[in-house]
Order: C-alpha cells, then sequence, then structure tokens
C-alpha cells in the first residue's frame, strides 16, 4: 500500500505512514518559510506554478511503480526535507481525497518483508510503519497471521490498516489449511485462492462432494503448488476419476507431495511426474490399473478397501512400481488381497535404498515372505507386518537380520505370535524404540462369534490350538523402548517392564491382567491407557506410577549444613549437582496420566 509522503529526493526511500502525514501536526512559530504552491523554500525561489493553479497535492514520478506524492498542507510543508530536481507535474488530487490511497488489485503492492517493496534494495522495517489507533504493523501483523481463514476475513472488515493487513498476508500466505462448506464449495475456493497468488502447500477437508472442478480451480489458482492434501468427512464423495488425477499429476511440475482420501472412484490411473515425491492414495477400490512414472518418488501409501471382491491385481502394481520408482524408501500397501507373491515382486526389485516396509491386512503373509524381505532388505527401519500370519519363527528371522537397524517394529493383530515371540524380539532389537503387539496374546474365549441358531460353539482351529497358552507372562527389559502396545491382550495376565524410557504405554481391554502381577519399572512414562481393564488393575497402574514419581523424588540423600540447621538433598557427586537436579525436577514435572475413558 502507497501512502501519502513528504517530499524526498531521488537518492532518498524512506517511506512515512499514512496516519502520521494525515494527522502530523506542529506547534506554528514565525510563519511558513516554504512556498504555500510547491513546497520549496521561500528564499531565492521563483515558483513555476501559476497562481491560478492552487493545486492540494502534487504527485511527482519516480523510478519506482508507484508514485511518492508530495501533500501541500501546512504541517506537511514544515516536515524535514531535500531539494528536489523540478519535473512536470501531473495528476493532481483534491483537498483529502484519501479514498483512492488504497491499493487496488492491479496495482504493486509492498509486503511487510519487503519482497515487492516499491523501492528496491531497501529494508523496510514494518514496526516504524503505524496503522490507524497507533498499533504498529508489525504488531497486527504477528497477531493476524495467528488466525484462521474464517477470522481472517472477519478482520478486513475492521478498518482500512487492517484490511491492508490481510491482504498483505494473503499475499505473503505460503501454506493454507481450510475446512471447505457443502454448499458454495467452489465459489469459496475459488475467492479463497485468489487471495494467495504465492500458496505452496494446501490442505482441504471437504464436507462437499470433490470433482474434477475442484480439482481444475486448484490448478488454475496455485501454479507454483507443491504439496496439496484433501481429505473427506462422512458425508463427503471424492468424484474424481483416474484419468482428471493424471492430468491434475501432470501438469502441476512443482508438485512434490500428493494425499487424498476417499480415491474409490479413480478406476485405473497413470502417474506420471519427474517432481513428485510422496503420494498418498486411501480407499482404493478395483483399480484396472496402475502405472507409475515417478523417477523422482520416495514415498508411496495405498490403502484399499477392505471389501472381498476387490479385484485389484497388487502383483503387477508391485512389480511395476518397482520397477518405475527406483529411488523408494517408504512403502506402505494396506489391503486384504496381500499374498506372498506380492512380496516376492516387491523383494525382486531390489530397491536398495528402502527404509521402511508396511505391508498391513495380508493374512496370506507366512514367515516365508519375511525370510524373502529380511534376504532382499537388510537395512530397514521401520517393519510392519499387522495382520499376517507369521509366527515366533518369523520374529526370529527378524532379530537375526535386522539387529542394528530396525527401531520400529509393529506386529498387531497376528494371531500366531505368542508373548515369548515378542520378549525375543525386545532382547535382540537393542535400537527398538516403538513396538506394537496388539491383540497378539488374546484369550480364545473373547474371540468367539456369538452362538447360530444351531447352538454350535465349537473354537477355530487355531484357537484350539492355543489354549494351552491362554494366560501368559510377559518380561521386558529393554533401555531404549519409548512405546509399547498390548492393547487387547487379553491372553496376558503377568506384565513386568523395566524400560527407563518408556514414555506411552497402550493396555487397552487387557482385562485378565492381574494387579498383583504388575511391575512397572519405567520412571519416564507419561501417558498409560487403560480404558476396558479392571478397576483393581487401573488403581495398581496408579499407585505404581507415584510410586516410582516418589521414589525418584527421593533418590538424593539428605545432608545437614554446616551449622546443623536445616536439611538439604545433595547428589554424592556434587560437580554434578545442578544437571542432576534439573533433570530430577523435569521428571518431577512430567505427572503420569492414566487414560480410562
Amino acid at each position: 500500500m502507497h501512502h501519502p509522503q513528504p517530499h524526498i529526493s531521488s537518492s532518498t526511500s524512506t517511506s512515512f505512514p499514512a496516519a502520521a502525514a494525515f494527522d502530523f501536526k506542529l506547534a506554528k512559530r514565525r510563519g511558513s518559510y516554504n512556498c504555500g504552491r510547491c513546497g520549496l523554500p521561500k528564499k531565492g525561489h521563483v515558483c513555476h506554478l501559476n497562481s491560478s493553479t492552487n493545486p492540494t497535492s502534487i504527485s511527482t514520478p519516480t523510478s519506482s511503480p508507484s508514485a511518492v506524492t508530495v501533500e501541500n498542507s501546512s504541517s506537511a510543508s514544515r516536515l524535514p526535507h531535500a531539494p528536489a530536481i523540478r519535473q512536470s507535474y501531473t495528476h493532481l488530487r483534491r483537498a483529502l481525497s484519501f479514498d483512492d490511497i488504497e491499493t487496488r488489485a492491479d496495482s504493486p503492492e509492498r509486503d511487510l518483508d519487503g519482497s515487492n517493496s516499491p523501492y528496491p534494495g531497501t529494508d523496510l522495517d514494518p514496526d516504524n510503519e503505524m496503522i490507524s489507533g497507533g498499533l504498529p504493523a508489525g504488531c497486527l501483523w504477528e497477531v493476524l497471521r495467528r488466525l484462521p481463514p474464517a477470522g481472517l476475513l472477519a478482520a478486513a472488515s475492521v478498518c482500512k490498516g487492517w484490511r491492508e493487513t490481510t491482504k498483505r498476508l494473503w499475499r505473503a500466505a505460503e501454506e493454507l489449511r481450510l475446512m471447505v462448506p457443502p454448499r458454495g464449495q467452489l465459489r469459496f475456493i475459488g475467492s479463497v485462492l485468489k487471495k494467495c497468488p504465492s500458496l505452496v502447500r494446501m490442505s482441504l477437508k471437504m464436507e462437499s462432494d470433490v470433482d474434477a472442478t475442484m480439482l481444475a480451480c486448484i490448478a488454475f489458482s496455485c501454479p507454483n503448488l507443491e504439496s496439496m492434501e484433501i481429505s473427506t468427512s462422512n458425508t463427503a464423495v471424492n468424484r474424481i476419476t483416474g484419468d482428471e488425477l493424471g492430468r491434475f499429476v501432470a501438469d502441476k511440475r512443482c508438485l512434490t507431495s500428493l494425499k487424498m482420501e476417499g480415491c474409490s472412484n479413480l478406476g485405473g490411473f497413470v502417474l506420471s511426474s519427474s517432481s513428485l515425491s510422496t503420494l498418498w492414495l486411501s480407499d482404493l477400490y478395483s483399480l484396472s490399473k496402475m502405472v507409475f512414472n515417478c523417477p523422482n518418488l520416495k514415498e508411496i501409501s495405498l490403502e484399499f478397501s477392505r471389501q472381498e471382491n476387490d479385484t485389484t491385481d497388487l502383483t503387477t502394481m508391485a512389480d511395476g512400481m518397482g520397477r518405475s520408482c527406483p529411488r523408494l524408501k517408504n512403502i506402505h500397501i494396506a489391503s486384504v488381497r496381500l499374498s506372498h507373491a506380492v512380496v516376492l515382486s516387491l523383494t525382486a526389485a531390489n530397491l536398495r535404498g528402502l527404509r521402511m516396509l508396511s505391508l498391513v491386512l495380508g493374512s496370506e503373509i507366512t514367515d516365508a515372505s519375511v525370510a524373502a524381505i529380511a534376504s532382499s532388505y537388510s537395512k530397514l527401519e521401520l517393519l510392519d507386518l499387522s495382520g499376517s500370519s507369521i509366527s515366533d519363527s518369523g520374529i526370529g528371522m527378524i532379530c537375526n537380520v535386522f539387529p542394528n537397524t530396525l527401531s520400529r517394529l509393529l506386529l498387531a493383530l497376528c494371531p500366531n505370535i505368542t508373548s515369548s515371540g515378542i520378549q525375543f524380539a525386545t532382547a535382540q532389537l537393542p535400537l527398538l524404540e516403538l513396538m506394537d503387539c496388539g491383540m497378539t496374546v488374546c484369550d480364545p474365549d473373547s474371540l468367539n462369534s456369538p452362538c447360530d441358531e444351531s447352538g454350535d460353539n465349537e473354537l477355530p482351529n487355531a484357537l484350539n490350538n492355543k489354549l494351552y497358552l491362554m494366560y501368559q507372562k510377559l518380561i521386558i527389559k529393554h533401555s531404549r523402548l519409548k512405546k509399547l502396545s498390548l492393547w487387547g491382550c487379553s491372553g496376558l495376565d503377568a506384565l513386568c517392564l523395566n524400560c527407563p524410557e518408556l514414555n506411552d504405554l497402550n493396555l487397552i481391554s487387557c482385562k485378565n491382567l492381574h494387579p498383583e502381577r504388575l511391575l512397572l519399572q519405567c520412571p519416564s512414562l507419561q501417558n498409560v491407557h487403560a480404558s476396558g481393564c479392571q478397576e483393581s488393575l487401573i488403581g495398581a497402574i496408579k499407585g505404581q506410577v507415584s510410586d516410582s514419581l516418589a521414589s525418584l523424588e527421593n533418590q538424593y540423600q539428605c545432608k545437614r549444613l554446616a551449622d546443623g540447621s536445616k536439611r538439604v538433598r545433595a547428589p554424592d557427586c556434587l560437580s554434578q549437582e545442578a544437571i542432576d537436579d534439573k533433570k530430577r525436577r523435569k521428571v518431577v514435572e512430567q505427572q503420569c496420566k492414566v487414560l480410562v475413558d
């Protein structure tokens, strides 16, 4: 926004605030020493303006895109200035006509960071620019930039100063997170995106249907878009097809990250992009083709719907993905159609940079699949085989191959795993920080299906084989484990944890865990999830957590001062007194929360 300014020389580029220019008044002294027409000193001056012409303000063209104005009033004429070079004066204004001071959409607008400054090479300090009420523009900027988009739109109607600041905020915005209402979504998105020409990251929560028109609006309004995320509510439907998505990705040559939910209508797609590095697609269903021509793709997440009549050929997809995306590091595929053949297709691709592999809900993945993974990828940092049919033998292979790299192991919903396998994994993986074993050690009675009309209540063969393992104990001692999930492990009746770094423990629905057989030696615990557990177990957890904090607080010896007047707590090593005291107070202040609801 360009404000009326006092006359300055061509070598000076200091801006003067509009509010100060309008309201600045000095006490009158001996009279005016400047010309009342042009504002130059009267001494030795011959005014170049005719006496018949009495302009109120004169604009002098400069080298900058916007003109520097000279305000002809008794107060403005007294402001310090330097003599200016005489030029032709045009574009005169009327007195007190300040309505056109507002920056138009087609005129250059200066951001607070000076990126679009009318004076190139000059740093403009927003704290020296005042708005209505005397508030520095820099303060208002910091306040308004923390508002959500709806609040920012409301702030623009307060006054002109706020409206100009919001304009600058919209123009300087690089990231936008927006919830799109169900009515007028296209018009709303178009009006908001028009305000953000510099947008590079966008996240939309759609409460209405998404179609190709919305995708075209985004492509037209955001030419420099690098990251886009579209999530849908329960009532919204994503109607984008595979061809439309392929055209969007091909046209956006700056796009590096694409995350989209509700992709059930794609049908099939061909994605070709040299810049795309992250791709997340969920709710996929019966895809006829999946072609990835993305040589720089590093992370891919494909989640399919859990319908048994899904006809997607995952083996062909995995083979093509491994060949056309050689730089993949993270792979996540969730589908009930995952099998050993899909694993063999992935391992045949020889992705040397692969660090994270997640194959979820594949009941046909067995220990043979684990052997193929271990022989092809020896540097995995994360392995997720939740929902598979691997056993303790598969865990043994994992521990033999990944002892120096694996830090996250997720084996939830694996019915063939016992507490012995879990205990062996924690003992053989020294770098382990996260482990999820939910619904592994289960009580067979809790998994019984309701009795049918014939009254047949026999257990499945797999559960009958585990009846003798119904009640098991788990002992874990680990120096680096931070998160442990045992949700749904109703087959556990004893648990002993000695993990000094553990901060999150999930014991949801561990209903058969006895309070007297629970031992938690975890001083760093912050959250314990215990919903669905017995009241006595919840009480035991709270008691042990409070006891561990109290013992930590009393771990220092009590000593008297030299005069014996007062006892103080001091560690054995006085040189580390300050460091140990800070650590002790930090841990004591972090109270552990036992989450029941």
